[in-house]
């Protein structure tokens, strides 16, 4: 057999993987990692799909109004009715918050039951849901329980969801979120990865960061040059055959800032500042300079509204 034969027999062998709520590709990108091949990813929003095209180019990434009760004949349609091994998603639970579980099918949940609709019509080998922690005891842990239950009477073994903590798996942050893995009745049961990192073995901020140049004096550019050859082996996994630094610039302080910033110790927040210092921000994890012997906090979308920093 050739090589390009046996390349292409080992591609059309790899389980294959949908991801809805795909964002700029975070879960499709393990996937990949893992030897699977993502079919499509869906979403919403344009700049995160356009966003997904550069990160996962192997795959279709496609906007679906995933309230139209039709969107999975529009799955269908695009990925050509290939077969599905594996669903994933982190749908928003906002409807949950507001409803709780006496109205499980309040159309404010219509988002979260795309899932469950897919899985449904497609009949998938696994499914992964991932979300906040939060889920894992809201209203008692009813709601948890409630997805838990409709996925059984698919006919899906689900495994007790859990919270899994990124740093724990050798990612220099500190994010936690709650899993759901659901494997199909005839098939076994998933068991969660036992952690590869603990409290002392963390990849920390500056094993992470310490390779990339300072912006002291200048602001850097989108398009930038390493100054520094990798100094850990986190910096040589992540920058790989990388030749070219990118999205390193700096936010440019005013002088008032800059002074606040001076004031807060390694790993302090707005609680470590001086009396009528920084009093413009002061909640969560306002004015927080992360310590560089510890993995990062959880970077958020507040992340430069809250003043954070990594110096």
């Amino acid at each position: 057999m050739s090589i390009v034969k046996y390349s292409k027999l080992k591609e059309r062998n790899k389980p294959t993987v949908i991801d809805l709520f795909c964002g700029c590709g975070g879960l499709s990108k393990g996937f990949l990692d893992a030897g699977f091949e993502v079919l499509l990813g869906v979403d919403n929003d344009k700049p995160s799909l356009e966003t997904y095209k550069k990160n996962i180019i192997s795959a279709t990434a496609e906007e679906i109004d995933l309230f139209n009760i039709n969107f999975v004949s529009q799955i269908k349609n695009i990925i050509q009715n290939k077969n599905v091994d594996v669903i994933v998603g982190g749908p928003p639970c906002q409807g949950f918050s507001l409803t709780g579980t006496r109205n499980f099918d309040d159309k404010r949940n219509r988002l979260y039951l795309a899932v469950f609709d897919a899985v449904k019509a497609m009949s998938p080998k696994a499914f992964v849901i991932e979300n906040v922690k939060g889920m894992k005891t809201l209203y008692g842990g009813t709601v948890k329980d409630e997805i838990v239950k409709r996925f059984t009477s698919l006919g899906y073994t689900v495994t007790e969801p859990k919270i899994l903590s990124s740093a724990d798996y050798g990612v220099p942050q500190i994010r936690e979120r709650l899993f759901f893995v659901g494997v199909r009745d005839d098939l076994g049961k998933f068991e969660f990865p036992t952690p590869t990192h603990y409290k002392d073995t963390y990849i920390t901020c500056e094993a992470a960061l310490s390779d990339l140049p300072s912006r002291s004096d200048d602001f850097g550019e989108e398009i930038d040059s390493y100054t520094h050859k990798p100094k850990s082996a986190f910096q040589k996994y992540m920058r790989l055959k990388a030749k070219r630094l990118h999205n390193h610039v700096a936010t440019k302080h005013t002088e008032l800032v800059k002074s606040v910033i001076r004031l807060v110790p390694e790993g302090g927040n707005y609680k470590d500042l001086p009396e009528g210092v920084g009093t413009s921000r002061r909640f969560n994890e306002a004015w927080t300079r992360y310590h560089s012997q510890k993995p990062s906090r959880t970077i958020d979308t507040g992340h430069s509204r809250n003043k954070k920093f990594i110096l």
